[in-house]
């Protein structure tokens, strides 16, 4: 099977590659599905879904189940108008001196750079990461992508009608400027966990600058899709890039989401947190939350792929635990986990 199916190769100048899956909050996949629509960007090529997908089961839609599907892995292009104007752009380093600009024209007004999308609606197995990883880049190699741009969800201790910041992770010490520029929070330390930080990382390695722009989420919403972090990424991102984007709609979703976790906090009889909420608070809300919300399509997918993993190696069970603990959703899962110890003695004995 080919690695790629293109359906057409479209002259693109200056591109950014710009990634994006499910995850908490559903941050990034929803800020791509935004700017994908928003632009009208083009499909051009496609990750074809039987290498690194499998069926895990049917979804239904208003009492009708569906036929399943493979998830999709799909790249999109649009073209800037700013790159016929041409130009050359450069940034400061620390020590005062010129250097030229690896990542793109960052707000520069000279040079615009046009933009390669890639989405996919579910994370792919993690044994496979690298080979799928691998073939993103070779495409990124192709179409000499200036950088590489993830975007992320910062769970943080904060209150869900506060603003959501944007934290900012580069894979080079010269872009940290960046983050001073656009008065972004520079991630000094942690992790960004998932494809949206692990396929940055393996960009890097493979010869790629780029950066990842977190939008801030509450600790106790990270179960439910949050457009007002998609939004601020996204707002982040066209700063960045000098490009204009209606946000309107956006800004809609943002809004009716506030409310209507207003109306669970009050329902919960939790009322509306006027500052940062403390961590006895926020396992409080975890837990009421957890129970009257429903984890994304894709997480589950990947939790059950774990138990299928597990069932076959007990080793996976520590992968499995963890994924569980992160959606806070061990308790629900409780007994089919310890089963897969109880299934390991009786094969034992």
């Amino acid at each position: 099977m080919e690695e790629i199916k293109f359906f057409k190769k479209p002259k693109l100048k200056n591109p950014y590659l710009i990634t994006a899956w499910p995850g908490m909050g559903e941050v990034a996949f929803k800020a791509a599905m935004y700017l994908m629509n928003k632009l009208k960007a083009e499909e051009f090529a496609e990750i074809p879904a039987e290498d690194f997908f499998y069926l895990t089961g049917s979804v239904v839609r208003e009492g009708i189940l569906n036929a399943p599907e493979l998830p999709f892995s799909k790249f999109y292009y649009w073209k800037n108008p700013a790159t016929k104007i041409g130009g050359s752009a450069k940034f400061a380093t620390k020590n005062g001196k010129s250097a030229k600009h690896y990542g793109g024209n960052f707000g520069g007004k000279s040079e615009g750079n046009d933009l390669i999308i890639f989405i996919s609606n579910a994370q792919p197995d993690l044994a496979k990461a690298e080979d799928y990883c691998k073939r993103i880049i070779s495409l990124a190699r192709s179409f000499k992508v200036k950088a590489v741009v993830s975007f992320a969800a910062m769970p943080q201790a904060v209150d869900h009608t506060q603003p959501s910041k944007v934290w900012f992770a580069t894979t080079r010490k010269e872009m940290t400027n960046i983050s001073t520029k656009y008065n972004f929070q520079l991630l000094l330390e942690g992790q960004v966990s998932g494809m949206n930080g692990l396929f940055l990382g393996i960009a890097k390695r493979e010869g790629f600058n780029g950066f990842c722009l977190l939008g801030e989420i509450p600790l106790y919403t990270i179960q439910i899709e949050n457009p007002k972090a998609s939004y601020t990424v996204l707002e982040a991102l066209a700063r960045i890039l000098n490009i204009e984007i209606d946000f309107h709609e956006l800004i809609d979703e943002a809004h009716a989401m506030e409310s209507e976790i207003n109306k669970l906090l009050d329902y919960l009889k939790l009322g509306p947190s006027p500052g940062p909420i403390g961590e006895e608070d926020i396992e409080r809300i975890k837990k009421s939350l957890t129970q009257l919300t429903k984890l994304p399509v894709s997480i589950k997918e990947n939790i059950e792929r774990l138990f299928s993993q597990a069932e076959k190696n007990i080793s996976k069970a520590n992968e499995l635990k963890s994924e569980l603990d992160k959606w806070n959703v061990y308790k629900e899962y409780e007994d089919r986990f310890l089963d897969l110890f109880n299934k390991k003695k009786d094969k034992d004995n």
